[in-house]
C-alpha cells in the first residue's frame, strides 16, 4: 500500500470513528431519512460542513506546525490524550451500556427550511463537532506531514459515506441502530481505534 493510500485510509478510519456515535445530529439525519424528508439537503449540509471544518483543522494545525515546529510535540501529546479519553469513554459504554439505542421517533415531516435550519444548528452550534474535526482530526493530520491533506480528504470522505448511509439507508439501518447491542459493537470498534491512535500520537511525540 502506498503512503498516499495509507494516509487516506487512516483519515477515513479516524473520521469514521469520531463521527459514528450516538448523538443528536445522527438521530436527526436518520429520522429525516425514515421520513424521506429533505434527505439530500440534510446529508449535503452535514457532509459539506464536516469537510469545511476538517479543512480548517488540517490547514490551521498545519500552519501552526510550520510556524512553530515545537507544536508537533504539543499537539501530539494533547491530541493523543483526548483520543485516549474518547477511547476509554467508548469502552466504558461497552462494559456499562446505558440501554438506549438511536431514537428516531418524532413528529410529522416538517418544511425544508426547518430541516435546513435544524441541521445547521446541530452541526455548527455543537462544540463537540469542533473538537472532533478541527482539533482531533487536525492533530492527527499534522502527524502525517506532507500527506496531511490526503488524510483530511479521507476523513471528509468518511463523513460523506456515513451521513449518506444514514440518510438514504435509513429504512434499513433504522431497525438495527435502534438496538442497544448494535451500538455496543460500534463503541467497541471506536474504542479500539481511538485508543490505538492515541497511543501512536503520544508515543510519536
Amino acid at each position: 500500500m502506498s503512503s498516499t493510500l495509507a494516509a487516506a485510509a487512516a483519515g477515513f478510519g479516524s473520521g469514521l470513528s469520531l463521527i459514528v456515535a450516538i448523538g443528536a445530529q445522527n438521530a436527526f439525519v436518520l429520522r429525516q431519512g425514515i421520513r424521506r424528508d429533505a434527505v439530500l439537503v440534510v446529508v449535503g449540509i452535514c457532509a459539506l460542513s464536516d469537510a469545511a471544518l476538517i479543512a480548517l483543522g488540517v490547514g490551521g494545525v498545519g500552519a501552526l506546525v510550520v510556524a512553530w515546529p515545537g507544536a508537533v510535540r504539543a499537539v501530539g501529546l494533547v491530541g493523543g490524550a483526548f483520543l485516549l479519553c474518547y477511547g476509554v469513554l467508548a469502552a466504558r459504554r461497552v462494559l456499562r451500556p446505558g440501554g438506549g439505542g438511536l431514537r428516531t421517533e418524532g413528529g410529522a415531516a416538517g418544511s425544508r427550511r426547518r430541516a435546513v435550519l435544524t441541521c445547521l444548528a446541530m452541526t455548527w452550534l455543537n462544540p463537540h463537532v469542533y473538537l472532533d474535526t478541527v482539533f482531533l482530526l487536525g492533530s492527527l493530520a499534522a502527524d502525517r506531514g506532507d500527506l496531511r491533506w490526503t488524510f483530511g480528504i479521507g476523513a471528509a470522505l468518511a463523513s460523506l459515506c456515513w451521513f449518506a448511509a444514514l440518510g438514504f439507508g435509513a429504512r434499513l439501518l433504522g431497525r438495527y441502530l435502534a438496538r442497544p447491542a448494535a451500538w455496543r459493537v460500534l463503541d467497541a470498534l471506536v474504542a479500539l481505534t481511538m485508543i490505538g491512535l492515541g497511543v501512536m500520537l503520544v508515543a510519536g511525540s
